[in-house]
């Protein structure tokens, strides 16, 4: 069975964690009596902007591109990206010896760009007002014989990601609360299957900017809704639409979507800097951001909140650090 497609599973998030061990940093579980204070509850904050590359991403792209068979590595890998889950494929592949193709919007930010050509990676641009991202990868990907790796909807990512989630209820047990980042769901529904498995009953949250809420209004109806490509600072939350195989997670084991607004995740920027001493990007702000802003009660609770990334242009983060409201949205 095509791995990218099987179910995915929390046995499976057990094996991506052996897949991944020595090769992805066990990023730490960091602490604020400040934070605590501010939220009135016990808040756990797993760093992923400390992850090799700087995000998340990193767990299920070297997941899936280990099982690559000889020939598939070496006709290559494509995928989609402004940014997070380019510079994990990138890095991956560049590990594993595998040719990598990145399709990135032309409007990506610099720093993330340049980290992915870094890493070794041929870059194709596209205007995303007016081009298909996941077109673009699919004709590369067929004429060019490569294995197109997608940034959410595929099952080894999913557990890839889960693996995070993972390590931080075995770090910080008896959660009541868990938060996460959703853009197209793989980090939010890997998380949720390693969170429903560790710890029965807990109350799993994504989080997502006001101005993208497609997970949102896909979890009040019950069903995928597709929206415009949202206008927000949190440029690896703008997908359109949560993700097919992410989507039914999601709705089966999450207690609920919340959203933030860009002036909320400017504000935990800040806060991040200035209290925790932590450069956050604004997508790896957001659930953060939902226990700062007062979107979620956690009186006397313990919270996990996954901070999934750190990689920011630092014109843009000065200029939010500084006050200002510099930032433009790009696409995940």
């Amino acid at each position: 069975m095509n791995p990218a497609t099987r179910e995915a599973d929390y046995a499976g998030v057990l094996s991506a964690a052996e897949r991944l061990r020595g090769v992805a940093h066990r990023t730490p579980v960091v602490t604020s009596r400040t934070l605590d204070a501010r939220v009135e509850g016990q808040v756990f904050l797993k760093c992923e902007n400390l992850q090799r590359m700087g995000a998340f991403k990193f767990r299920g792209a070297y997941n899936r591109i280990a099982q690559l068979a000889p020939g598939e590595r070496a006709g290559g890998v494509v995928a989609f990206s402004s940014g997070n889950h380019a510079q994990g494929v990138a890095l991956a592949a560049k590990l594993l010896g595998v040719p990598a193709v990145i399709v990135m919007p032309d409007d990506a930010p610099a720093a993330k760009i340049a980290a992915t050509r870094e890493y070794g990676a041929e870059t194709i641009f596209y205007d995303r007002a007016t081009m298909n991202r996941a077109e673009i990868a699919d004709r590369i990907a067929r004429e060019r014989g490569a294995t197109l790796v997608r940034p959410y909807d595929d099952s080894e990512i999913i557990v890839g990601q889960g693996t995070a989630a993972l390590e931080l209820l075995q770090e910080a047990a008896d959660l009541d609360v868990l938060l996460a980042p959703v853009g197209g769901g793989g980090l939010l529904s890997g998380s949720a299957l390693a969170a429903a498995a560790l710890r029965p009953g807990i109350e799993i949250y994504g989080v997502e900017p006001e101005a993208g809420d497609d997970f949102a209004q896909s979890f009040a109806r019950g069903e995928r809704v597709e929206i415009a490509v949202p206008k927000t600072i949190a440029d690896g939350q703008q997908t359109t639409s949560p993700g097919e195989l992410t989507f039914p997670i999601v709705k089966r084991l999450c207690a609920g979507i919340l959203t933030v607004s860009d002036d909320d995740l400017r504000a935990t920027m800040r806060f991040a800097f200035e209290r925790l001493k932590l450069v956050i990007e604004p997508s790896g702000a957001s659930a953060l951001a939902a226990l700062l802003a007062g979107k979620l009660e956690l009186r006397g609770r313990r919270a996990g909140v996954i901070v999934s990334g750190g990689n920011v242009d630092p014109a843009a983060y000065a200029a939010i650090i500084c006050g200002g409201t510099a930032g433009r949205g790009t696409s995940a």
